[in-house]
Protein backbone atom coordinates (compact mmCIF):
# COMPACT_ATOMS: atom_id res chain seq x y z
CA UNK A 1 0.00 0.00 0.00
CA UNK A 2 1.55 3.50 -0.86
CA UNK A 3 0.97 6.44 1.21
CA UNK A 4 1.74 9.98 1.16
CA UNK A 5 2.78 11.54 3.73
CA UNK A 6 2.47 15.31 4.86
CA UNK A 7 2.16 17.93 7.55
CA UNK A 8 -1.42 18.85 8.15
CA UNK A 9 -2.85 22.50 6.39
CA UNK A 10 -4.09 24.53 9.01
CA UNK A 11 -6.27 26.15 7.01
CA UNK A 12 -7.64 23.15 5.04
CA UNK A 13 -11.32 22.36 7.50
CA UNK A 14 -10.82 18.71 5.86
CA UNK A 15 -7.03 17.77 7.39
CA UNK A 16 -8.29 18.78 10.57
CA UNK A 17 -11.85 17.05 10.52
CA UNK A 18 -9.53 13.84 9.02
CA UNK A 19 -7.35 14.35 12.06
CA UNK A 20 -10.08 14.56 15.06
CA UNK A 21 -12.17 11.62 13.10
CA UNK A 22 -8.96 9.32 13.84
CA UNK A 23 -8.75 10.34 17.23
CA UNK A 24 -11.87 9.69 18.19
CA UNK A 25 -11.42 6.15 16.10
CA UNK A 26 -8.50 5.46 17.77
CA UNK A 27 -8.31 7.51 20.91
CA UNK A 28 -12.13 7.03 22.07
CA UNK A 29 -11.50 8.09 25.56
CA UNK A 30 -9.70 11.87 24.63
CA UNK A 31 -11.54 14.79 23.61
CA UNK A 32 -10.82 15.88 19.78
CA UNK A 33 -12.18 18.52 17.84
CA UNK A 34 -11.02 19.90 14.06
CA UNK A 35 -10.85 23.10 16.39
CA UNK A 36 -8.64 22.05 18.86
CA UNK A 37 -6.37 20.24 15.91
CA UNK A 38 -5.95 23.56 14.21
CA UNK A 39 -5.01 25.45 17.92
CA UNK A 40 -2.24 22.92 18.69
CA UNK A 41 -0.26 23.92 15.57
CA UNK A 42 -0.76 27.62 15.54
CA UNK A 43 -0.42 28.06 19.36
CA UNK A 44 2.43 25.83 19.71
CA UNK A 45 6.03 27.15 20.57
CA UNK A 46 8.55 27.32 18.18
CA UNK A 47 11.13 25.66 20.70
CA UNK A 48 8.47 22.21 20.70
CA UNK A 49 8.95 21.85 16.77
CA UNK A 50 5.28 20.65 16.40
CA UNK A 51 4.32 19.16 13.36
CA UNK A 52 0.95 16.91 12.85
CA UNK A 53 1.47 14.53 10.03
CA UNK A 54 -1.21 13.06 8.03
CA UNK A 55 -0.53 9.46 5.96
CA UNK A 56 -2.95 9.53 2.73
CA UNK A 57 -4.33 7.06 -0.02
CA UNK A 58 -3.58 7.76 -3.39
CA UNK A 59 -7.46 8.85 -3.47
CA UNK A 60 -6.60 11.27 -0.96
CA UNK A 61 -7.98 9.37 2.46
CA UNK A 62 -6.41 10.09 5.09
CA UNK A 63 -6.02 6.59 7.25
CA UNK A 64 -3.33 7.66 9.85
CA UNK A 65 -1.52 10.62 11.76
CA UNK A 66 1.16 11.63 14.17
CA UNK A 67 2.39 14.18 16.21
CA UNK A 68 5.76 15.02 16.41
CA UNK A 69 7.92 17.57 18.13
CA UNK A 70 9.96 18.29 21.50
CA UNK A 71 8.82 18.27 25.09
CA UNK A 72 10.50 21.85 25.61
CA UNK A 73 8.81 22.29 28.63
CA UNK A 74 11.01 19.59 30.51
CA UNK A 75 13.69 20.19 32.25
CA UNK A 76 15.39 17.26 30.37
CA UNK A 77 17.06 18.27 27.04
CA UNK A 78 17.15 16.63 23.61
CA UNK A 79 13.21 15.17 24.69
CA UNK A 80 11.26 14.36 21.97
CA UNK A 81 7.74 12.55 21.10
CA UNK A 82 5.77 11.36 18.49
CA UNK A 83 2.40 9.53 19.00
CA UNK A 84 0.47 7.74 16.22
CA UNK A 85 -3.01 6.83 15.29
CA UNK A 86 -3.81 4.43 12.40
CA UNK A 87 -7.11 3.46 11.27
CA UNK A 88 -7.91 -0.17 12.57
CA UNK A 89 -8.94 -0.90 8.75
CA UNK A 90 -5.64 0.03 7.68
CA UNK A 91 -2.44 -1.29 10.30
CA UNK A 92 -0.37 -4.21 9.28
CA UNK A 93 0.20 -2.13 5.91
CA UNK A 94 3.24 -0.44 6.92
CA UNK A 95 1.60 2.70 7.33
CA UNK A 96 2.64 2.92 10.46
CA UNK A 97 5.91 2.28 10.17
CA UNK A 98 6.23 4.90 7.63
CA UNK A 99 4.79 7.51 9.73
CA UNK A 100 6.90 6.56 12.60
CA UNK A 101 10.07 6.73 10.33
CA UNK A 102 8.93 10.20 9.16
CA UNK A 103 8.36 11.32 12.93
CA UNK A 104 11.57 10.15 14.09
CA UNK A 105 13.16 12.03 10.89
CA UNK A 106 12.07 15.26 12.21
CA UNK A 107 13.04 14.44 15.96
CA UNK A 108 16.43 14.37 14.94
CA UNK A 109 16.47 17.25 12.48
CA UNK A 110 15.17 19.31 15.74
CA UNK A 111 17.63 17.68 18.30
CA UNK A 112 16.37 14.91 19.66
CA UNK A 113 18.38 12.26 21.19
CA UNK A 114 15.36 10.36 22.50
CA UNK A 115 11.73 9.69 21.85
CA UNK A 116 8.60 8.43 23.73
CA UNK A 117 5.43 7.74 22.65
CA UNK A 118 2.07 6.53 24.33
CA UNK A 119 0.69 2.98 23.41
CA UNK A 120 -2.50 1.68 24.19
CA UNK A 121 -2.27 -1.72 25.15
CA UNK A 122 -3.73 -4.30 22.77
CA UNK A 123 -4.45 -4.61 19.02
CA UNK A 124 -0.48 -5.58 18.95
CA UNK A 125 0.67 -2.09 19.42
CA UNK A 126 2.84 -2.44 21.88
CA UNK A 127 3.98 -5.46 19.77
CA UNK A 128 4.83 -3.01 16.85
CA UNK A 129 6.34 -0.65 19.36
CA UNK A 130 8.66 -2.76 20.39
CA UNK A 131 9.92 -4.28 17.09
CA UNK A 132 10.73 -0.63 16.71
CA UNK A 133 13.17 -0.20 19.10
CA UNK A 134 11.28 0.88 21.82
CA UNK A 135 10.86 -0.07 25.15
CA UNK A 136 7.83 -0.38 27.89
CA UNK A 137 7.95 1.87 31.20
CA UNK A 138 5.35 3.55 33.51
CA UNK A 139 1.69 3.09 32.12
CA UNK A 140 -1.90 5.42 32.79
CA UNK A 141 -5.27 4.45 32.45
CA UNK A 142 -8.17 5.96 30.72
CA UNK A 143 -11.05 6.13 32.80
CA UNK A 144 -15.30 6.97 32.08
CA UNK A 145 -17.90 7.75 33.85
CA UNK A 146 -21.86 7.67 32.75
CA UNK A 147 -22.78 11.28 34.42
CA UNK A 148 -26.44 11.32 35.36
CA UNK A 149 -28.00 12.51 38.59
CA UNK A 150 -28.03 8.93 40.28
CA UNK A 151 -23.95 8.84 39.55
CA UNK A 152 -22.80 11.68 40.82
CA UNK A 153 -22.10 12.93 44.16
CA UNK A 154 -24.46 15.45 46.01
CA UNK A 155 -23.52 19.16 45.70
CA UNK A 156 -22.45 20.32 48.99
CA UNK A 157 -24.92 22.55 50.46
CA UNK A 158 -22.91 24.61 52.44
CA UNK A 159 -19.05 25.67 51.90
CA UNK A 160 -16.84 25.39 54.85
CA UNK A 161 -15.73 28.57 55.93
CA UNK A 162 -14.08 30.72 53.55
CA UNK A 163 -14.43 28.65 50.65
CA UNK A 164 -15.58 29.92 47.80
CA UNK A 165 -16.43 28.33 44.06
CA UNK A 166 -15.81 29.94 41.19
CA UNK A 167 -15.81 29.21 37.22
CA UNK A 168 -13.04 30.18 35.19
CA UNK A 169 -14.65 32.79 33.46
CA UNK A 170 -14.43 34.96 36.95
CA UNK A 171 -10.38 35.17 35.75
CA UNK A 172 -10.89 36.32 32.38
CA UNK A 173 -9.49 39.40 33.05
CA UNK A 174 -6.33 37.62 34.87
CA UNK A 175 -6.07 34.33 34.08
CA UNK A 176 -2.28 34.45 36.22
CA UNK A 177 -3.74 33.21 39.51
CA UNK A 178 -4.96 29.83 37.54
CA UNK A 179 -0.93 29.68 35.78
CA UNK A 180 0.41 29.83 39.08
CA UNK A 181 -1.61 26.81 40.31
CA UNK A 182 -1.18 24.76 36.68
CA UNK A 183 2.39 25.13 37.18
CA UNK A 184 2.59 24.18 40.56
CA UNK A 185 0.19 21.32 40.34
CA UNK A 186 1.52 19.86 37.21
CA UNK A 187 5.31 20.29 38.67
CA UNK A 188 4.37 17.26 41.17
CA UNK A 189 2.47 14.96 38.58
CA UNK A 190 3.70 11.59 39.03
CA UNK A 191 5.34 11.04 35.66
CA UNK A 192 8.61 10.25 33.58
CA UNK A 193 8.52 13.81 31.65
CA UNK A 194 9.12 16.57 34.17
CA UNK A 195 7.10 19.69 33.37
CA UNK A 196 8.23 22.83 34.25
CA UNK A 197 5.53 25.49 33.30
CA UNK A 198 7.83 28.90 33.25
CA UNK A 199 5.88 30.97 30.28
CA UNK A 200 3.43 32.80 31.11
CA UNK A 201 2.39 33.61 27.33
CA UNK A 202 3.09 29.58 25.96
CA UNK A 203 0.32 28.88 29.06
CA UNK A 204 -1.80 31.24 28.08
CA UNK A 205 -1.88 30.51 24.33
CA UNK A 206 -1.67 27.12 24.36
CA UNK A 207 -3.75 26.54 27.25
CA UNK A 208 -6.06 28.97 28.55
CA UNK A 209 -7.23 29.84 24.86
CA UNK A 210 -7.43 25.91 23.76
CA UNK A 211 -11.10 25.97 22.42
CA UNK A 212 -11.92 22.72 23.50
CA UNK A 213 -11.02 24.31 27.24
CA UNK A 214 -14.65 24.92 28.93
CA UNK A 215 -14.14 28.18 31.20
CA UNK A 216 -17.79 27.58 32.44
CA UNK A 217 -17.40 24.11 33.23
CA UNK A 218 -13.57 24.64 34.56
CA UNK A 219 -13.72 25.14 38.78
CA UNK A 220 -11.27 26.80 40.90
CA UNK A 221 -11.47 26.47 45.18
CA UNK A 222 -10.77 29.62 46.68
CA UNK A 223 -9.76 29.84 50.34
CA UNK A 224 -9.75 33.32 51.69
CA UNK A 225 -9.85 34.88 48.06
CA UNK A 226 -6.70 32.55 47.11
CA UNK A 227 -6.67 30.16 44.39
CA UNK A 228 -6.20 26.61 46.12
CA UNK A 229 -7.30 23.49 43.97
CA UNK A 230 -8.98 23.46 40.38
CA UNK A 231 -10.74 21.55 37.99
CA UNK A 232 -10.05 22.11 34.32
CA UNK A 233 -12.24 21.02 32.19
CA UNK A 234 -12.67 20.51 28.21
CA UNK A 235 -16.12 19.61 26.11
CA UNK A 236 -16.26 18.75 22.37
CA UNK A 237 -19.53 20.00 22.11
CA UNK A 238 -21.39 16.99 21.67
CA UNK A 239 -21.86 15.54 25.23
CA UNK A 240 -18.21 14.74 26.21
CA UNK A 241 -16.47 16.41 29.00
CA UNK A 242 -12.84 15.82 29.91
CA UNK A 243 -11.08 16.44 33.27
CA UNK A 244 -8.00 18.25 31.24
CA UNK A 245 -5.97 18.39 34.63
CA UNK A 246 -7.40 18.27 38.44
CA UNK A 247 -5.21 19.32 41.51
CA UNK A 248 -4.80 21.02 44.60
CA UNK A 249 -1.50 23.06 45.42
CA UNK A 250 0.64 22.17 48.10
CA UNK A 251 -0.24 24.32 50.71
CA UNK A 252 -3.64 23.49 50.54
CA UNK A 253 -3.35 19.62 50.10
CA UNK A 254 -5.44 16.60 52.55
CA UNK A 255 -8.75 18.95 52.95
CA UNK A 256 -10.60 17.23 49.65
CA UNK A 257 -10.45 20.33 47.72
CA UNK A 258 -9.71 18.92 44.22
CA UNK A 259 -12.40 16.14 44.71
CA UNK A 260 -14.75 19.37 46.03
CA UNK A 261 -13.77 21.08 42.74
CA UNK A 262 -14.85 18.22 40.45
CA UNK A 263 -17.92 17.67 42.18
CA UNK A 264 -18.47 21.42 41.36
CA UNK A 265 -17.29 20.76 37.65
CA UNK A 266 -19.27 18.01 36.98
CA UNK A 267 -22.85 19.15 38.44
CA UNK A 268 -22.02 22.20 35.81
CA UNK A 269 -21.10 19.46 32.41
CA UNK A 270 -23.92 17.71 33.99
CA UNK A 271 -26.34 20.66 33.62
CA UNK A 272 -24.81 21.71 30.44
CA UNK A 273 -26.01 18.37 28.59
CA UNK A 274 -22.76 16.66 28.84
CA UNK A 275 -23.85 12.86 29.14
CA UNK A 276 -19.96 11.38 29.57
CA UNK A 277 -17.43 11.94 31.34
CA UNK A 278 -13.83 11.35 30.57
CA UNK A 279 -10.30 11.45 32.75
CA UNK A 280 -7.08 9.83 32.66
CA UNK A 281 -4.23 9.15 35.54
CA UNK A 282 -0.87 8.09 35.74
CA UNK A 283 -0.84 4.50 37.15
CA UNK A 284 0.90 5.58 39.78
CA UNK A 285 -1.12 8.87 40.54
CA UNK A 286 -3.07 6.96 43.88
CA UNK A 287 -4.80 9.90 44.87
CA UNK A 288 -6.49 10.72 41.93
CA UNK A 289 -7.02 7.32 40.99
CA UNK A 290 -9.20 7.43 44.46
CA UNK A 291 -10.57 10.08 43.79
CA UNK A 292 -12.03 9.08 40.14
CA UNK A 293 -13.35 5.81 42.27
CA UNK A 294 -15.02 7.45 44.51
CA UNK A 295 -16.82 9.46 41.79
CA UNK A 296 -17.78 5.99 40.21
CA UNK A 297 -14.70 5.99 37.40
CA UNK A 298 -14.27 2.88 35.63
CA UNK A 299 -11.09 2.24 33.79
CA UNK A 300 -11.55 1.67 29.97
CA UNK A 301 -7.95 1.22 28.64
CA UNK A 302 -4.58 1.71 29.61
CA UNK A 303 -1.59 2.86 27.62
CA UNK A 304 2.11 2.80 28.50
CA UNK A 305 4.86 5.36 27.79
CA UNK A 306 7.51 3.46 25.78
CA UNK A 307 10.34 5.56 24.69
CA UNK A 308 13.88 4.76 22.55
CA UNK A 309 17.17 6.40 22.03
CA UNK A 310 17.46 8.15 18.58
CA UNK A 311 20.06 7.44 16.02
CA UNK A 312 21.18 9.42 13.07
CA UNK A 313 19.12 8.15 10.29
CA UNK A 314 19.13 9.48 6.24
CA UNK A 315 16.15 11.59 5.44
CA UNK A 316 13.29 9.58 3.64
CA UNK A 317 11.23 10.38 0.86
CA UNK A 318 8.54 12.21 0.79
CA UNK A 319 6.34 8.98 -1.09
CA UNK A 320 6.78 5.85 0.35
CA UNK A 321 5.72 2.49 -0.27
CA UNK A 322 4.51 1.13 3.56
Amino acid sequence: MTVSIRDLRPADPGDAGAVADLRRTVLPFMISTPAGVVHEVTSAHPAKRYRILLAERADGLAVATAQAGIAHDSPEPGLGFVNLQVHPAHRGLGVGSALLRAAEEHLLAAGAVDSYAWVLDGQGDQAFAARHGYRPGRSAHFLRLELSERTLPPYPAVLPPGIELRPATAFADDPRPLYEADAEVSSDEPGDVPVELDDYDDWLAGVWHDPSLDHDLTTVVLVDGVVAAFCAARTDGAGRYGSAMTGTRRAHRGRGLAKLAKTASLHRALAAGCTEALTGNDAGNAPMLAVNEWFGYEIRATETRFAKRLAPCGTGPEEVSA
